[in-house]
């Protein structure tokens, strides 16, 4: 069996490197400093769970950014399909490609498919900082962020970040 740390609330997101569409690649958690963060990693395309769940996003898509919320997802799709996923339900959020699920696993805890290997469903909420709010992890199909839950904490977040703030 594999070691892999699970990320509890409070703990710092670690350092991963997203490859993007187009050459283009994001490091977490940096590109999400000073905002709130949601990630999704999803398990692939051709999951119709995970298609409803990247749909649902895009949908809250304007709520989010009305939170100062940034959404980014990724999952092991190499570029072109990734490609034809976001243009398939017009994402305007960053979808990475070709994540290496082991090895995003061993430093996030993300449950792992062997045969074929995927990343299964794993979300992470990301205080502006950096750490970890709230972790979801799924072995399977089902059991997911959705974005309501998702809006609903991070408004309660941002309503009681004074009183929290004591500490």
């Amino acid at each position: 069996m594999t070691q892999m740390t699970l990320l509890h609330p409070g703990d710092p997101f670690p350092t991963l490197t997203v490859a993007l569409p187009e050459g283009r690649a994001l490091r977490l958690p940096d590109a999400l400093a000073g905002h709130y963060g949601v990630l999704l990693f999803y398990r692939g395309s051709w999951c119709p769970y995970c298609n409803a769940q990247l749909r649902a996003f895009q949908r809250s898509l304007d709520r989010f950014a009305d939170m100062d919320t940034l959404v980014i997802a990724l999952s092991v799709d190499d570029e072109a399909t990734t490609r034809d996923l976001i243009a398939k339900h017009g994402l305007q959020f960053p979808v990475g490609h070709s994540a290496d699920a082991r090895a995003i696993a061993t430093t996030t805890g993300a449950f792992v498919n062997n045969d074929p290997v995927y990343l299964q469903s794993t979300g992470f909420v990301l205080d502006p900082r950096g750490r970890v709010v709230v972790s979801v992890y799924s072995s399977g199909a089902i059991g997911r962020l959705v974005p309501e839950d998702v809006i609903g904490l991070i408004r309660y977040l941002r309503e009681h970040a004074p009183a929290s703030r004591s500490s």
